[in-house]
């Protein structure tokens, strides 16, 4: 029972930060940082910092950090940092320095 458990925990991935709706969803083939932080997360909230938005990545490789400008994607329509996910990705917003 627990290495199902560990087998779903490890095909999900989790939003966290300053979003409307910090979540963990099922990994879906295809899905982008868009997909999950707008669709499912309800977007970033309004004390988030969203051009310092940052993928954490781990795989055969070993664990990456990735860029993702967020607010680029989401007000001038730039795509190059709306990576496509893989299972396990974790996307963290933070919130912008008062």
């Amino acid at each position: 029972m627990v290495r199902a458990e560990s087998a779903n925990f490890q095909q999900r991935i989790r939003v966290t930060g300053a979003v409307a709706r910090p979540v963990s969803v099922p990994f879906r083939k295809g899905m982008t940082v868009l997909d999950v932080v707008v669709g499912d997360a309800g977007g970033p909230n309004e004390f988030a910092s969203a051009n310092s938005t940052k993928l954490y990545r781990t795989g055969p490789a070993g664990a990456q950090v990735l860029d993702v400008r967020l607010d680029d994607i989401l007000k001038k329509g730039k795509m190059e940092t709306n990576y496509e996910l893989q299972p396990s990705d974790v996307i963290t917003v933070p919130e912008r320095l008062f």
